[in-house]
């Protein structure tokens, strides 16, 4: 089948308008979003329904020809990027973005997986609940792509990550067939656990056209606070006396080194430092209830969980955890202390050329492998930037490397020799070079290194039976 031809039948399945073929209407979905990655694709596809998706999936396959998944492009990995064989199609889901039905008595939404993040947490909102999965890009990531990722965000701690979230999916298999998953059910042993299959799977198995979350009671009271902790044991401390003291109502506890804080204000400068003095490391801690008695002062006009709040903080200083602490006496305190977090990525991008990590480490090792990771890459590229931060509490680190200040003639090639370091200690300490990220394309080869070789083979053998011809999303992950 000539391309024309194949362009002739995605027009007849999506209507003219909803197939871009022309190079300036494709470029937006061939490049990934910090540049890194770009591709070549026949057309770019925008279906508007599950049967649509079938019926180019089902095509695609007896014609031998890759499928790209896309929602909001907000990969980090080139996960949603086409190769440069050019012999693809890119599945953008943007036009998939309906709320197919909202569930009051089991707290559920059923949503496409082109429905933006954001517009997921405004319906909750309208009914009183919340949808806890949170993060920077979710005014314009999608859910089908946090569910290949199994994306987790800034309250992965309270309430768990995207796969912890789902109750059920749809999805389109290799060969156009629709399984319907679908389900507000929490108990469902049915044989094998095939939604979770396809989460965190990046599109390589099948397309997720719709997916059933879980939501939650939206808290009537939040505690904010900043802590300048002594080091990142300090800060772990400070993160087990919290949830002791809380009952476990801990939502988020940011791990933000001074690196980061800096650069943040450098450009950003509206955003007011947190502490008078900011020492090397701070703890972004927030606690929440959903209990009314939580949302009333008591007679001298105090809050309960600032009350916790305090009392954590107080035992902590006591104690030489923390230096000094700020607790957010009001809305616009507690959204200035979180801008630092919300604008981190931003600063980041401002900061220069930066090799990205995304990596998980057991508590008990996050300090030794922080302090030594700074050093081995200090000794790559002499006076690198280390900015390290993250979501503590599930032991997920960011840790990127920016290029030093004076420059380097090319820094990016010493991204294999950062990737081999990281490699080393997170084998060295039982830790995951992929927490929240994907694998991509971007770290496909890091995955071959780090994998156990049997677990590999069992995922080249599921790939191989759901997807024989290969036609899923090809060169990522494996």
């Amino acid at each position: 089948m000539t391309d024309e031809d194949l362009i002739a039948q995605l027009t007849a399945i999506c209507g003219a308008k909803y197939v871009l073929k022309n190079a300036s209407d494709m470029a937006p979905h061939l490049t990934d979003w910090r540049g890194h990655y770009t591709g070549q694709a026949i057309a770019v596809v925008k279906p508007a329904s599950t049967a649509e998706v079938a019926a180019i999936v089902k095509l695609a396959n007896q014609e031998r020809i890759a499928i790209v998944p896309q929602g909001g492009n907000t990969s980090l990995c080139g996960g949603a990027t086409p190769d440069q064989s050019g012999n693809s199609i890119v599945l953008s889901m943007v036009r998939m973005d309906r709320i197919r039905h909202f569930d009051r008595p089991s707290q559920s939404i059923t949503v496409e997986a082109g429905c933006i993040l954001e517009s997921i947490h405004q319906a909750a909102e309208k009914e009183g609940l919340i949808f806890p999965l949170n993060f920077g890009s979710r005014g314009t990531c999608r859910i089908g792509g946090n569910l290949s990722t199994n994306a987790g965000g800034l309250n992965v701690l309270r309430y768990g990550n995207t796969r912890a979230l789902c109750l059920g999916l749809e999805v389109v298999t290799t060969t156009g067939d629709v399984m319907n998953l679908l389900s507000p059910l929490k108990k469902d042993n049915t044989g094998y656990d095939l939604k979770n299959l396809f989460i965190g799977a990046e599109g390589t198995l099948g397309v997720i056209t719709a997916a059933t979350m879980q939501l939650f009671p939206e808290p009537k009271a939040l505690a904010t606070a900043w802590a300048g902790v002594r080091d990142i044991n300090a800060a772990i401390d400070l993160l087990q006396r919290a949830q002791a003291i809380s009952g476990g109502n801990v939502i988020a506890f940011e791990l933000m080194p001074k690196s980061i804080i800096d650069n943040v204000r450098r450009h950003y400068p509206d955003v007011a430092k947190p502490l008078e003095n900011v020492p090397p490391f701070s703890a972004l801690i927030e606690i929440a209830s959903t209990a009314d008695a939580d949302a009333q002062p008591d007679e001298a006009g105090q809050f309960p969980l600032t009350q916790q709040m305090e009392q954590l903080l107080a035992s902590a200083f006591d104690d030489g955890l923390v230096s000094d602490a700020t607790i957010a006496a009001n809305l616009n305190q507690r959204n200035g202390l979180w801008a630092i977090r919300e604008l981190t990525p931003e600063s980041e991008i401002k900061a220069g050329l930066a090799y990205k990590s995304d990596i998980s480490i057991p508590l008990q090792h996050m300090q030794e492998f922080y302090l030594r990771a700074a050093k081995a890459a200090d000794d790559i590229a002499p006076g690198v930037k280390i900015f390290g931060f993250g979501h503590l509490g599930d032991g997920n680190l960011h840790y990127i490397l920016t290029i030093p200040e004076d420059g380097h003639p090319d820094f990016m090639s010493l991204y294999p020799q950062f990737d081999q370091m990281f490699a080393g200690l997170l084998k060295d300490y039982g830790g995951s070079i992929r927490a929240e990220h994907g694998i991509g394309q971007k770290k496909r080869d890091m995955l071959k290194a780090a994998k156990d070789p049997t677990a590999l083979a069992v995922m080249a053998a599921v790939k191989n039976a759901l997807d024989p011809n290969n036609i899923m999303n090809p060169g990522k992950i494996l």
